[in-house]
């Protein structure tokens, strides 16, 4: 136990009305009952040191990676750090460094295609060739750390320059973390994070620059069974691109960027002859500049869109992509990936959420209103609560399009809600004399995802049938969210290409919630 869920404990196995005495009591009870043997003392003190050890190791290793990507772009070109290592202590290592790539590579398919390693895929490495060396597998780390830190330099402009992009990267994650299940934040966050680099890295170039999603052609067909859907685009390019489709038969290089799997760059748009001009009112002898097409990849390196950026609104001869650009807006186009990728999967828990609720009200008559919240980081680094879901005791439900922010320092009368949410375990209490049971969703690393916060009115507790209803949801609703959170990481299979199938995962969330509670009618049979 933490020494929230310790707290937690203990006010819960009190309750509402005890007095000092008897706090005292149960106190000094512990005091003198509590027991912990040698053996017991040792391994605790083993696992804490284990989890800070394997902390600080993710720590060390997410800093190199950060070093040798000074571009931000999120990704290392896997034979550049191969030919690195292969050098280590002389090359004596190189039979320990093939073999670790072929068990990444069967670990991580998409490597073999791609050639690119993220973060994970970067520490997984490491850690698979100093378990093939000879020696203490900690301080193989250590020296391999060492020797890829002196291996890569950075002048104190690149270095600040790359510190400055981090931080943009870091806004668009921000606005996925903060802005409830809305895609609308990011959009704006990608766009700024461009336009500043420009600003700052560019020549202050003018630029125009758009998102575009892939999504099912189900009107069309014949003209390609995908399209592109422009979803986001800067304020003046709204009226000619914002919502516009383009499919396969239509000119443009969108697609051949998607098909190859890599970034397209067309130096002068007014030689090429395959361009789209979404601005029909721009008069021929003015549609000269550069354009560039990155696909966008989920974890699995599948495309699902693509990132576009020209110069024809600026007419100065610096209107070029140079190579540092080109890297950055890689790395806007990981960035916006995981954070599409983080939006999809709090939409599938709020459709857990949402199946669960349907499921419970008619068996629990006596729970007055359900409230669901999802917990996100704050601008200060600590976290605040968002209202998403508010259920009656007729069962209708809102769903806040715009959640309802709540911030400790400000709801004093909730403050049982932030206990739940530092414990991560069950809170009773009672407000004003309506009493609440609030109880938290984990993530797979067993902190708080989300709460319900369950008001049963004047009634101390549920009637003993409707109390068993409510733990099978919520036990069924956690073992959903699991399976989702799952799913989303890099190891498991891929997440959705499509636009079309974000709709479609987001009602096999609800399938899922039925399927677990199917599982556990056969275990009881």
């Amino acid at each position: 136990l933490t020494l929230p869920q310790f707290v937690q404990l203990m006010d819960n196995f009190v309750g509402e009305n005890f007095s000092l005495p008897t706090v005292k009591k149960l106190t000094a009870f512990i005091k003198g009952e509590y027991k912990q043997t040698e053996e017991e003392k040792k391994k605790q003190l083993e696992k804490v040191q284990h989890k800070s050890h394997v902390a600080q190791r993710k720590q060390l290793l997410e800093a190199l990676f950060e070093k040798w990507d000074s571009n931000a772009c999120g990704s290392l070109d896997l034979e550049e750090v191969i030919d690195v290592l292969s050098t280590f202590k002389g090359g004596m290592g190189k039979e320990a460094l093939m073999k670790a790539k072929e068990q990444l590579c069967s670990r991580y398919p998409q490597l073999s295609r791609v050639g690119k390693l993220s973060p994970r895929a970067f520490q997984t490495f490491l850690e698979l060739i100093a378990s093939k060396l000879t020696g203490n597998e900690d301080e193989t780390i250590d020296s391999l750390v060492r020797f890829l830190t002196t291996s890569v330099e950075q002048s104190h402009t690149k270095s600040l320059q790359s510190s400055v992009r981090r931080k943009w990267l870091q806004d668009i994650q921000q606005a996925a973390e903060t802005s409830g299940t809305s895609m609308e934040p990011v959009y704006k966050a990608v766009i700024k994070a461009l336009s500043q680099d420009m600003e700052a890295h560019g020549d202050n170039k003018r630029i125009s620059a758009y998102i575009a999603l892939l999504e099912e052609n189900q009107l069309s067909p014949e003209q390609g069974q995908v399209l592109l859907r422009y979803v986001a685009c800067t304020a003046d390019d709204a009226p000619y691109v914002l919502n516009q489709v383009l499919h396969r038969d239509m000119k443009g290089i969108s697609f051949a960027a998607i098909d190859q799997g890599k970034p397209i760059y067309v130096p002068k748009v007014q030689l090429h002859g395959n361009i789209h001009f979404w601005n029909s009112d721009r008069p021929v002898e003015e549609r000269k500049g550069s354009l560039l097409v990155l696909p966008l990849y989920d974890a699995h390196w599948r495309v699902f869109g693509i990132l576009g950026l020209d110069t024809l609104r600026d007419h100065s001869h610096k209107s070029i992509f140079l190579i540092h650009e080109i890297t950055f807006y890689e790395g806007v186009c990981h960035a916006f990936s995981k954070a599409y990728h983080h939006i999809c999967m709090r939409e599938n828990v709020l459709q857990v959420a949402v199946t669960a609720l349907d499921w419970l009200h008619p068996r629990t008559p006596s729970i007055h209103t359900v409230t669901t919240y999802l917990v996100a980081p704050d601008k200060d680094k600590n976290y605040a609560l968002y209202k998403v879901i508010t259920t009656d005791n007729k069962g209708q439900k809102e769903i806040h399009s715009s959640p309802v922010v709540l911030l400790r320092e400000e709801n004093l009368l909730r403050d049982y809600l932030f206990k739940c949410t530092d414990s991560s375990e069950v809170t009773l209490t009672s407000v004003y004399g309506e009493h609440h049971i609030a109880v938290p969703l984990h993530d797979l690393s067993g902190q708080t995802l989300g709460i319900f916060d369950i008001s049963i009115g004047q009634h101390k507790k549920l009637p003993p049938q409707e109390q068993k209803e409510l733990q099978k949801m919520l036990k069924m609703a956690q073992a959903a969210c699991s399976e989702i959170l799952q799913r989303s990481l890099e190891e498991r299979e891929p997440t959705q290409v499509l636009e079309a199938e974000r709709v479609a995962h987001m009602r096999h969330a609800g399938i899922l919630f039925h399927w677990f509670m199917l599982q556990e009618l056969r275990e009881c049979v």
